[in-house]
């Protein structure tokens, strides 16, 4: 058994299994999990190119956010780890649940709605071919 303070050996235990794999993530971004796994689902899998251009064209909002932060893993790739941009895979891409922003939209007869805005923490991680 190891000596030591219980956060010491977590964070040892933690530096040898560290992912050495570049990856960029977006917290609190302000689209709904459901619709930005739409357009994560388009892209998982693909070789970087294809996904930028997937991500290019396709009409929905999630997938200007999901561009940015694709870009920013790809430097992250060539700047970090020094790998080259076309051998590059999204290796794994997610949405997590973040805050909701709870709002009330004032009804008829003295009522009101509630209005949730959903927030979402979205991380891209690439891989080599």
């Amino acid at each position: 058994m190891a000596k030591g303070h219980r956060s010491q050996i977590k964070r040892a235990r933690n530096e040898n299994n560290r992912e050495t794999r570049p990856s960029a993530k977006l917290s609190y971004a302000r689209i709904s999990v459901q619709k930005a796994c739409y357009v994560l689902d388009a892209i998982r899998g693909k070789d970087v190119q294809t996904a930028l251009g997937i991500l290019t064209y396709n009409p929905r909002y999630a997938s200007s956010v999901i561009k940015k932060l694709l870009e920013s893993a790809i430097a992250n790739a060539e700047n970090n780890n020094g790998m080259n941009a076309d051998n590059l895979v999204v290796a794994a891409c997610y949405a997590n649940k973040g805050p909701t922003m709870k709002r009330i939209q004032p009804r008829a007869q003295g009522r009101a709605y509630r209005i949730e805005k959903r927030t979402s923490h979205i991380t891209i991680v690439l891989d080599e071919k």
